[in-house]
């Protein structure tokens, strides 16, 4: 069966319409729409005039949403290449000046990214959605990622999202922060971590 390009529509906002080009599923996993939605409707008004931060960006299709949904600047980690080109087309259809792009790991690039919100004395909203753990060679990605969010400090921290599978159970507390709630969506949950 031939593979045809996916794609995905932003739903709301200024960009409402805007077809954005999808990686090859063997490369990236693409959020279920009704995780999406659940997302939104929890931080709508929220996520208006903040910095959001995408971890293993993919198709950027979450923090290109929230920046059609009134976020001012929207970090994006990708290690791949070919999806870090994907990644690249789909922000010229927006506004590339609002987006910055990290390319490589995104474990490593986290310091970078903390660094600079440091110094912009900025808070950011925290979308982490990594490769599924059963995907070779990432038997280790949770336990790295919570070791990632337990290093975070609060002072850059509004809100952390972790899309994972529904089976991890995450634990109530993270470094500085604290489990707020989890909602699950078939094989997919959603976690929100905050400062207390």
């Amino acid at each position: 069966m031939k593979n045809k390009a996916c794609t995905k529509k932003i739903v709301m906002g200024k960009y409402k319409g805007k077809t954005l080009k999808l990686p090859s599923l063997e490369t990236t996993r693409s959020s279920k729409s009704i995780v999406l939605e659940s997302f939104f409707n929890t931080v709508q008004f929220e996520i208006i005039d903040a910095c959001f931060v995408e971890v293993f960006s993919g198709s950027g299709s979450i923090g290109l949403e929230a920046l059609s949904r009134g976020a001012k600047k929207i970090i994006f980690m990708e290690r791949d290449r070919e999806v870090l080109g994907i990644l690249r087309k789909n922000i010229s259809l927006t506004d590339p000046l609002l987006c910055e792009v990290f390319s490589g790991d995104s474990f490593e690039n986290m310091q970078t990214v903390v660094a600079a919100l440091k110094k912009t004395k900025t808070q950011a909203y925290f979308y982490i959605d990594p490769p599924f753990s059963i995907r070779e060679g990432m038997e280790d990605i949770y336990e790295k990622m919570l070791l990632m969010i337990a290093a975070l400090p609060k002072e850059v921290v509004k809100l952390i999202i972790v899309e994972h599978m529904t089976g991890l159970e995450l634990p109530e507390v993270l470094g500085e922060f604290v489990r707020k709630k989890s909602k699950k969506f078939g094989n997919t949950s959603l976690t929100y971590f905050g400062v207390e």
